[in-house]
């Protein structure tokens, strides 16, 4: 199954837990339909990307990113690349690469969609993003990494202003899913 094939699988099945993000998922599932490209940044109307909410051991903080381009508090999550196999797959990459946290645990998922504007095409184009989570074993040291000015943990309920709601949904999202399961 190739990662375009993936994406669908995860859209369509995929239940959206509220109407303004049933919208976005099928308007991510016309947007693999029509783009051959729809998962590579070089997609200029907008690329699939997946991000991952890390949490702690127990659940009550994420880890966040000061993200060097948007000046925010961001998670860990990016662009997949040509050896990705699932759009998990590329959310726990991308969240390990930018941890530095080896052994991070997916939570199944996804937990949220959102879409918003970025400048990988200048003037603008749109990130897709499909949006999980992960928990972190304990007593663990995040590394910063060339992608981030800094990382540091949050309480969940306690994210900074610089920061945006799709942050938080995701954040109180992932520790809902770590919680109930």
């Amino acid at each position: 199954m190739s990662l375009r094939d993936d994406a669908r699988e995860v859209l369509t099945g995929w239940v959206a837990p509220t109407a303004e993000e049933e919208l976005l998922r099928k308007e991510f599932l016309e947007h693999v339909h029509a783009h051959e490209d729809a998962m590579w940044r070089e997609c200029v109307p907008g690329h699939l990307t997946a991000t991952t909410a890390v949490l702690s051991h127990n659940g009550e903080r994420v880890l966040l990113t000061l993200h060097p381009k948007a000046g925010m508090w961001l998670p860990m999550g990016g662009h997949c690349e040509r050896g990705d196999v699932s759009l998990a797959a590329v959310a726990l990459r991308e969240a390990t690469e930018e941890s530095g946290i080896p052994g991070l645990r997916l939570l199944p998922g996804p937990l949220a969609v959102d879409r918003h504007r970025v400048w990988c095409h200048p003037p603008y184009t749109h990130h897709l993003d499909v949006e999980y989570g992960a928990i972190a074993p304990a007593a663990v040291e995040a590394v910063i990494s060339a992608e981030s000015l800094d990382l540091r943990w949050f309480p969940v309920d306690g994210i900074p202003d610089l920061s945006d709601e799709a942050t938080r949904r995701l954040a109180r999202r992932a520790r809902e899913a770590l919680l109930s399961g």
